[in-house]
């Protein structure tokens, strides 16, 4: 049995960097670590949420922020890459601190880039190798495994093999660094549950995107003559339901909760989030995708398992009820999940030399 502490810190963009980190965080207390948590914003609240008796430190948010327009996402984020790269020198002063403080044995960084260490082993959870930015794709990738190759190891949340649900941005045509492949990745666990709900509305993402989507939703179900629930994805101090209209509505559920209502409906429209794919995947649902506006890497994952015959998408402004039809026609995210390629576990090696 192992020992010792384990640093894991998400990146607070969204929810989808932290809830992956769920299953690493159990995965580390089954094998005898103690993990101790680093995040910021709704990604700690989340956690210390569903781990209340771990130590939480704070790690200080970017101020990441977006455009009201998806026409300007990616240059709006690329001229705040400045913000990413001075956040590094932020994220190594932390991780002295902690050193300091706690007997870490190993560290786990999920897209934060600066919680990389000489002589601790440390590990970077990115799905991103590519990171697509349109014409700049050039430039935010090699920026990007730039700091990748500070880790010991990246651990890329897919298979390595195809059925992939990355796609390009989780491999390279040749590894330029110590990559391993951990499988599709959720916190998630497929049980048979009795449908319920016709929809389930799963909104996450950057404000003020996730806002503008919501509002369409509402709108839109208002002619809904099924069961539909709706999920905002905002983390409060208390949860909260209310029924507008007729949609059931949470401000947010926990892993149990959301995994519970999940399998409990027929079909799922959410953004194409990774994280949300992952889950999705495993749970083995049909899904419609609204990628956020002007966000590449969304728009990409979504054409693409639109191409496959996976799930269908529609633009946000396009979204309307006529287009929950096309769902049935399409074969679903379980064809893409491995039971056997997930390899938490293995991966834990690093943190005791082998």
């Amino acid at each position: 049995m192992a020992t010792g502490s384990v640093l894991v810190a998400p990146l607070n963009w969204g929810l989808g960097h932290a809830t992956r980190c769920i299953p690493i965080i159990k995965s580390l207390q089954i094998e005898g670590y103690t993990p101790i948590l680093a995040s910021d914003g709704v990604a700690l609240e989340l956690l210390k949420k569903e781990f209340p008796t771990l130590k939480a430190y704070e790690l200080k948010d970017l101020n990441i922020t977006y455009a009201k327009k998806g026409f300007w996402f990616n240059f709006k984020i690329f001229i705040q890459l400045l913000k990413f790269l001075k956040s590094t020198k932020k994220e190594q002063k932390f991780l002295k601190t902690i050193v300091e403080k706690e007997d870490i044995k190993g560290i786990i960084a999920d897209n934060r880039l600066g919680l990389y260490h000489n002589t601790i082993p440390c590990a970077i959870i990115s799905h991103q190798l590519n990171v697509l930015s349109g014409k700049t794709t050039w430039l935010t990738s090699g920026l990007h495994r730039k700091y990748l190759k500070k880790y010991n190891e990246c651990w890329v949340p897919d298979n390595k093999l195809e059925p992939t649900l990355s796609g390009r941005l989780g491999h390279l045509d040749k590894e330029k660094f110590k990559i391993r492949y951990l499988g599709v990745l959720s916190r998630f666990k497929k049980i048979n549950l009795k449908v319920i709900y016709d929809v389930l509305i799963i909104l996450s993402g950057p404000e003020p995107q996730r806002t503008f989507l919501e509002e369409i939703i509402l709108k839109e179900f208002k002619a809904y003559s099924g069961n539909a629930v709706l999920v905002r994805g905002k983390v409060e101090d208390v949860q909260k339901k209310e029924k507008i209209d007729n949609i059931l509505v949470y401000n947010f559920l926990k892993a149990k909760a959301l995994e519970t209502l999940i399998q409990q409906s027929n079909v799922i429209v959410a953004r194409s989030g990774y994280t949300t794919l992952m889950d999705l995947a495993k749970l083995n649902k049909k899904a419609l995708f609204i990628p956020t506006p002007g966000q590449s890497e969304q728009e990409y994952l979504a054409k693409r398992l639109e191409s496959k015959g996976i799930a269908p998408f529609c633009k946000q402004h396009r979204f309307g009820l006529n287009q929950l039809k096309r769902i049935e026609s399409f074969k679903g995210l379980g064809s893409i999940y491995r039971d056997n390629a997930l390899n938490i576990s293995d991966a834990f090696r690093l943190f005791d030399g082998k």
